[in-house]
């Protein structure tokens, strides 16, 4: 009898993990995203962001995401519904110096070399100092009554997360370690990451870098994710990626790399120099890792964590995809 009543109990559990879905979306309608200007006196540093709201009209858990070299606060909006449906608020943040006017109002021929410099250590440091920034904005917009954002915000629950540089600069607010001296300009109150496109630093060793990370990573690359401006490769090559995953400790860290995924896979469109034929997988594989990643450690889902460390979160991908988690 104690057999029987084990067995329906394990078809049952089973049952349950199976029902999530980080893919299905409620049927509300969401309204259009709201852009504003964060004013960073300190630093006399202005920066548009643009914020996604889920339908419910109380406080959500917050996902930032930081932009790759030469983007803007307005790419990416596939994975701003996406996450604002499933009920996050969700804040694409846009650093200048590093955004879209590096290369608008210049020739093909001046982008390369105007892309390259962009990509250097002053602009490494403003990103990491804009997310804080940010995040104290947001905080004085909650409590600010006929704010847009009043009441919206649960930032006891922040996620944070980028692509390219802004992948580097999502490891460098949740948990990196500098090469020099060790120093960190993590952010506490962000409580998980995802990086799309990582990289180990150009200088120290990546168990350095990544060997003392505390919180739940996951990490997002495919097999031809190299970012190339003409000739040149900008923020990292393929084994600079895949060296990031084995250098973390052991404790809710994930990767996924998409067969044959470009560095323009993870955005809306391919970037110059990669291939017009996109696999439509991709975007269904990121969205629903992410999504059950931010679930399970933004929202505590059991459910959502039982999905990602079981089998079912093979079913989102491909065969030649690699999964795998610590």
């Amino acid at each position: 009898m104690k057999s029987v009543v084990f067995a329906l109990f394990a078809i049952l559990a089973a049952s349950v993990v199976f029902a999530y879905d980080p893919l299905k979306l409620p049927e509300a309608a969401l309204t259009a995203p709201l852009d504003f200007t964060v004013q960073d006196a300190k630093r006399d540093r202005a920066l548009p962001i643009r914020v996604y709201l889920p339908a419910a009209a109380k406080p959500a858990p917050v996902v930032l995401f930081s932009h790759g070299l030469g983007g803007s606060c307005q790419n990416n909006p596939y994975l701003g519904k996406h996450w604002s449906a499933r009920g996050y608020v969700v804040v694409f943040v846009q650093h200048p110096g590093s955004d879209e006017s590096v290369w608008k109002g210049k020739g093909p021929a001046q982008i390369p070399a105007a892309m390259k410099q962009a990509a250097n250590v002053t602009n490494f440091m403003l990103r990491t100092g804009d997310i804080p920034a940010v995040l104290d904005q947001l905080t004085n917009w909650n409590a600010l009554e006929g704010h847009a954002l009043c009441s919206r915000l649960d930032l006891s629950r922040v996620g944070m997360s980028g692509h390219s540089f802004g992948a580097v600069t999502t490891q460098a607010v949740s948990g990196q370690s500098l090469p020099v001296g060790g120093a960190r300009f993590t952010d506490p109150r962000i409580k998980a990451a995802v990086m799309m496109s990582p990289s180990v630093p150009a200088a120290g060793s990546a168990e350095r870098a990544f060997g003392s990370v505390k919180l739940p990573w996951l990490l997002m690359t495919g097999t031809k994710d190299v970012a190339r401006i003409g000739s040149m490769t900008i923020g990292g090559d393929l084994d600079s990626r895949l060296a990031v995953y084995p250098a973390l400790p052991p404790g809710d860290k994930y990767e996924v790399v998409l067969k044959d995924a470009e560095h323009g896979a993870f955005g809306e469109r391919a970037l110059p120099g990669e291939g017009a034929q996109r696999n439509p997988n991709h975007h269904r594989a990121i969205l629903a890792l992410s999504t059950a990643f931010w679930d399970a450690f933004l929202k505590g889902d059991a459910e959502a964590k039982a999905w990602l460390n079981g089998e079912t979160a093979r079913s989102v991908l491909e065969k030649d995809d690699n999964w795998q988690r610590k």
